[in-house]
């Protein structure tokens, strides 16, 4: 009998063992997942903070280019009749073009203004006229807006017929 007790000590001791390691193995299991969650999530967050910078480094770019296409854009509005067709002339309309694709492949999408509703969320007001309307309406652009997705760039300076 003490051959049999020993060999049922032995297994009670074996099955406290195994239970134990289960136990440490479950711990351990669960430690490992808490961990790789956590690597998951400041993955994520580090992603979306790389996004983030991207986007404002963008923003901040396009917003020191806008006077330069400005600057374009007045000095081909006020181009003498007799150099109209020349070559440097529309030269410069291709810049000013290729400035306007490339802004679009970022994303940019100009205002629309002349003939809209006023809109305070993207326009600015710098004048207004009379006029014979209920709504207040965009009579004149004075300075394109600009809009990546849905966040204003700049307001667009217009003239508001009311």
């Amino acid at each position: 009998m003490t051959k049999a007790k020993e060999s049922v000590s032995k297994k009670a001791a074996s099955i406290a063992i195994i239970e134990d390691l289960q136990s440490q193995i479950n711990q351990l299991t669960e430690a490992l997942q808490r961990e790789r969650a956590d690597s998951d999530n400041i993955r994520r967050r580090h992603e979306e903070q790389i996004n983030s910078v991207r986007e404002h480094v963008k923003v901040q770019v396009i917003i020191e280019l806008l006077p330069v296409i400005d600057n374009f854009e007045r000095a081909l509005k006020h181009i003498p009749k007799d150099l109209e067709g020349n070559d440097y002339v529309r030269g410069v309309q291709g810049v000013v073009k290729q400035f306007e694709d490339t802004l679009g492949q970022m994303g940019v999408e100009r205002i629309k203004a002349v003939g809209e509703k006023f809109d305070p969320q993207l326009h600015e007001a710098v004048q207004t006229e009379e006029g014979d309307g209920k709504d207040e309406v965009v009579s004149e652009e004075l300075q394109s807006g600009y809009r990546l997705g849905n966040n204003v760039i700049r307001h667009a300076m217009v003239k508001v017929r009311q």
